[in-house]
């Protein structure tokens, strides 16, 4: 290698350094906090056992997910059930799966075979569990807003003020 050759690599090797080390300083002093998995349940242990069994049971998961666990065959757009107790109570939960028609209380423009089925003919206690466990899904409240805002901003383009 000529001394021309190896000062242009040595220049090169010295910029190389220089970027990686300002760049893992912008990365290390950007770096927000991790506030963690924003979703979590109040149920009892026997509360969640029970819920699990009339999930499969109902066949929930064909549509829904769950902590995260989602048929692989799902295509239905319905909405996760995680933190759907910090939007909604045990009574409207209850009220919603006795409910002849779902739709008369969450419209929606799906497919008839891919609306929320009643579960008006199952067992009172299954709704009750059922309602009971949804409504102890929570979400964080710092999620719930940030979630709040970024929805309201992109769907008005204005600044979220509440």
């Amino acid at each position: 290698m000529k001394k021309g050759e190896l000062g242009i690599l040595a220049v090169i090797g010295v910029v190389v350094a220089i970027t990686a080390a300002l760049k893992a300083y912008n990365l290390s002093s950007q770096a927000e906090e991790d506030k963690g998995i924003p979703y979590y349940s109040t149920a009892s242990l026997e509360l969640s056992k029970q819920a699990r069994a009339l999930f499969e049971k109902y066949n929930c998961h064909a549509c829904h997910s769950l902590w995260t666990k989602r048929s692989i065959m799902q295509s239905v757009p319905a909405p996760a059930l995680d933190g759907l107790g910090s939007l909604k109570g045990e009574e409207w939960f209850l009220r919603y799966f006795s409910a002849d028609n779902p739709q008369n209380i969450v419209p929606t423009r799906l497919k008839k075979e891919y609306q929320m089925p009643s579960l008006a003919h199952a067992p009172e206690q299954d709704r009750i569990i059922l309602a009971e466990y949804m409504a102890s899904l929570k979400v964080e409240e710092w999620y719930l807003e940030e979630t709040k805002k970024l929805e309201y901003e992109k769907l008005t383009g204005k600044e979220y003020n509440p």
